[in-house]
């Protein structure tokens, strides 16, 4: 996974107005906990950018007032308004304890239903995933090479032993959706063959009709005719 290095500088004082100063200045108030020591301290905006706006997740090393740590970006809040980032939480990395992140999904291949005028949706874009920070991959793949017309990959199809999917097993991921026109024209298809049978059977009633008529008709002059004899 890559690694984007973040510089901050310690905060001196806390507080409210103090973290108003700083986002005015360009800054992010910002915190890092999970290790020996927790850190309240401030980082410029612009380095938050490959960070934050980029498809893949990622590590982060954070420098310090020369104090370095391998963190991963835990929670990071907005201005509903402005979209300015208010504030940033970072998780300390360590070898021996698995982290959780949400890691976007990268659809792979070439799907057959697709070929056959399907549609490709994706339910899912981000799965949450548990790992050691070796393991923690960047994107989880999805391969769509045998996904068929109207058919799903789901979690339980894409487990993983290097990391675990914390979502559960049945949630689709992906899908190839059958278009709706050519479900009209089956549709319209079966109704055609429908009316078809349903013509036939009426013809070979008035058919029937018909015969019955004339043998009733053959009767009657039987009948004239032995009477008359």
């Amino acid at each position: 996974m890559e690694t984007i290095e973040i510089i901050g500088y310690r905060r001196a004082n806390l507080g409210k107005k103090n973290s108003n100063k700083l986002r005015e200045e360009g800054n992010v108030p910002c915190v890092v906990y999970g290790g020996d020591e927790q850190i309240h301290f401030h980082a410029p905006m612009i380095l938050f950018r490959d960070l934050v706006y980029t498809p893949g997740a990622n590590f982060v090393k954070l420098n310090i007032e020369g104090i370095e740590k391998d963190v991963i970006l835990q929670d990071i809040q907005f201005h509903p308004v402005s979209e300015v980032i208010l504030h940033a939480d970072f998780l300390e990395l360590q070898d021996n304890k698995k982290v959780k992140m949400d890691i976007p999904v990268k659809i792979i291949g070439d799907s057959p239903g697709v070929q056959q005028g399907g549609k490709i949706l994706i339910r899912i874009r981000k799965l949450s995933v548990m790992a050691y920070p070796k393991n923690m991959p960047e994107f989880v793949e999805v391969d769509i090479s045998e996904l068929q017309l109207g058919k799903s990959i789901k979690v339980e199809d894409i487990l993983k032993e290097q990391y675990e999917i914390l979502n559960s097993p049945l949630v689709s991921i992906v899908s190839v959706n059958i278009p709706r026109v050519k479900i009209e024209i089956e549709e319209d298809e079966e109704e055609g063959t429908e009316g078809e049978g349903a013509e036939g059977e009426g013809a070979k009633t008035e058919g029937d009709a018909a015969k019955e008529e004339s043998k009733t008709d053959e009767g009657k002059n039987e009948s004239s005719d032995n009477k008359e004899g």
